[in-house]
Order: C-alpha cells, then sequence, then structure tokens
C-alpha cells in the first residue's frame, strides 16, 4: 500500500506539559507512511526547543492569522505540503494505531474528503468511550446533533478538499474560535458523507483545561452563529431544540433569566421533549448550578 504523507496540526496556548504529551502520541504512531507536525502557538511566546528534524519532524510556529483556535490551524495547514491534514489539540493524545487505521479507510473511500474516528473521554482520572454508532455522518445526522465524538482531535481531510471552492479551512469569523469544528464538519459532509471509524482511538481531556469552558457569552454568540450559517440546524426540529435547549442553559449560568426563558421557549416549541430546557429551568430556580450539572455530564463522558 502507497500510504500518503499526513501533516499534523497542533494549535497550543500556554499548556507546556500538555503539549509536549500531544506531541510525543503523534511521533508515536504506528504510520508507515511520511509524518509531519506542526506546532503553532497562539496569544503566547513560542517554545522552539519542541522543534525537532529527527524521525517524525516538528516545526514551531507563531499564528500569523486571526487570533483564536480557527487561525491557528489556518496557519499550520497552509504551513503544509502533506496530501493529507490532521488535527490535535494540545490536550488531547491519538492512541497509536489511530492515524494507521483512520488513513485506511479514508482512502477505501475515493470520493470521501473527511474522516473521523470515535474517541474516549478523560475526566478526573476517568476514561468513556463515545461511539457514533455510524461508519458515514451526513449533514441530516450534523444537523439534529453536534456529535462530540466527531472531535476535532480526529479529523482527517485531503489536501485538496481545502481548497476555497471546496469545503474550505477553518472559519475565523466563529465567536471565540468556538464550534468552528462543528461547522467545518457540517460544509465538509455537504460534499459527501464523512467517514468514520467508530473506534476510541483519540483520548479527549475534558474539563477546565478547555480555554472556554466557562465562557458563556461566548458559548452563546457561537451558537446563534451556527443558526445563521447553517440553515440545516433550524429545519431539523430536534437539532434546533437541542441548540435553543443549550442556549437557554448557558443564558440561565450568565444570570440572564430573559434570554433564558425565551430560548426555553423555543426549545420546547420545537421539541418538548428536549432534556436540556429542564436544566435551564432548574437554573434559573436556583435548583441547581450549570457548572455542577456539567461536571456530573462529564464523568460520564458528555456535556450539555
Amino acid at each position: 500500500m502507497n500510504w500518503p504523507s499526513v501533516g499534523v496540526v497542533i494549535p497550543t496556548r500556554n499548556r507546556p506539559e500538555l503539549v509536549r504529551r500531544a506531541i510525543a502520541a503523534v511521533r508515536g504512531q504506528r504510520y508507515p507512511g511520511e509524518l509531519k507536525v506542526v506546532v503553532v502557538y497562539d496569544q503566547t511566546e513560542p517554545d522552539y526547543l519542541l522543534a525537532s528534524t529527527d524521525g517524525v519532524p516538528v516545526l514551531v510556529l507563531t499564528n500569523w492569522r486571526a487570533s483564536g483556535l480557527a487561525g491557528a490551524r489556518n496557519t499550520g495547514l497552509l504551513a503544509l505540503d502533506t496530501e493529507l491534514m490532521a488535527f490535535c489539540d494540545d490536550d488531547d493524545q491519538w492512541l497509536p494505531d489511530k492515524l494507521r487505521r483512520q488513513v485506511a479507510a479514508l482512502l477505501a473511500e475515493p470520493e470521501a474528503e473527511f474522516a473521523t474516528c470515535a474517541i474516549e473521554v478523560e475526566y478526573e482520572g476517568r476514561c468513556t468511550p463515545r461511539l457514533a454508532g455510524h461508519s458515514r455522518v451526513t449533514v441530516g445526522d450534523l444537523a439534529r446533533s453536534r456529535m462530540s465524538m466527531l472531535h476535532s482531535s480526529s479529523f482527517l481531510i485531503r489536501r485538496e478538499a481545502l481548497d476555497p471552492e471546496r469545503i474550505g479551512l477553518v472559519a475565523e469569523d466563529a465567536p471565540g474560535s468556538q464550534n468552528e469544528d462543528w461547522d467545518l464538519l457540517l460544509r465538509a459532509a455537504r460534499r459527501a458523507p464523512i467517514v468514520h471509524l467508530d473506534e476510541p482511538l483519540v483520548r479527549v481531556l475534558w474539563g477546565r483545561t478547555s480555554h472556554y469552558a466557562y465562557e458563556y457569552a461566548t458559548k452563546i454568540s457561537s451558537l446563534r452563529w451556527m443558526m445563521q450559517r447553517h440553515p440545516e440546524i433550524s429545519g431539523c426540529r430536534p437539532g434546533a431544540a437541542r441548540v435553543y435547549g443549550q442556549l437557554a442553559c448557558w443564558s440561565a449560568a450568565s444570570g440572564n433569566r430573559t434570554a433564558a426563558w425565551r430560548y426555553t421557549r423555543e426549545a420546547v416549541r420545537a421539541n418538548w421533549r428536549e432534556p436540556r430546557t429542564a436544566i435551564a429551568l432548574a437554573a434559573m430556580t436556583g435548583a441547581v448550578k450549570v457548572e455542577n450539572v456539567l461536571s456530573a455530564l462529564h464523568k460520564r463522558g458528555r456535556g450539555i
């Protein structure tokens, strides 16, 4: 088999120990083809000591595009000349066979441009597998649910698909660089179903390592941006209810009861069974704190 070259983009900011762990996991891949790593520092001084030419080469760059995760990823993508591109967040780890198995799955589908794999979520020392139950993911699937097991650290993309006339680069206008991964998935799925290897080959660290874990205003803005950008979400009643339910929860957490009530009503109109409305209502009455609900869900490998 003629294995294609793969470039891996690792954006990072102020997490020196975690990024070293992520780099080591990528360099430790049992992949027969050529492999390159680009580490992109965003809003912080780069550590050029991470650069290496031994074995799997590592290039260290400073984000020269829009500040944030999206710009950092694009900086890395544009610096690579490999046949395939992959993402790995600095607080995540690839399992040793991730790349080999995923590349094989993508190459088995000549028309496919984008591939993902399942994940295992690590939270407070506990690992929980998150499977999709699918081998192909469509626009309809992604409109109905964000499908968080299709994590950005599992993304594998054909280089030519990043052309502006095809999928294009990561959206740098996403508020706070949030939901830019969901946006990229939807754009990819519009062109062809996403190939999904339903095996947990990436370990994702959840919790306070996220730079945006409790920035509720950013969460709200990014969800509104997604609904404006992707009419498929509003056109799917369960999908719309899910987003409105999230908006209600984040509004309640930020203390905006008026917005929380408004989004709760929208969620119920779209789907009265949407469970996030109950969380939002409980948060508005003071019965629970959204942070406590998040912590309980994270222990099960899930979020709101």
